[in-house]
């Protein structure tokens, strides 16, 4: 679905998918619910090196003040960081498959 490349680090490939990511922008915040030019895909902040982000699958629709809130706010803890990003991520895939706007081929 779309053009899928990956970053190879030794044996390691890392899915990217710059249509997913474009289509995350067309959804409103999974988090506060604004629908913002400012959404993007939030990637998950788990399982990744510095400077690495992890797949493109792991993407959570967010705008710009949720996404700063998870990656750099400090009113969150670390639990409640991730909690934040699980659900964003749950709600983007319920979003996208009720939307028709991903499919099985």
């Amino acid at each position: 679905m779309g053009s899928n490349y990956g970053l190879g680090l030794g044996l390691l490939v890392i899915y990217r998918n710059q249509k997913l990511t474009q289509l995350l922008r067309q959804l409103p915040c999974q988090h506060c619910g604004i629908m913002s030019e400012t959404v993007c895909a939030a990637h998950r902040n788990e399982g990744k090196g510095m400077g690495i982000k992890v797949s493109d699958a792991l993407c959570a629709a967010l705008c710009y003040e949720c996404h700063y809130t998870l990656d750099m706010g400090k009113e969150l803890t670390k639990e409640e960081r991730r909690d934040m990003w699980n659900r964003a991520y749950v709600t983007t895939m319920q979003y996208l498959w009720e939307h028709e706007m991903i499919g099985i081929l």
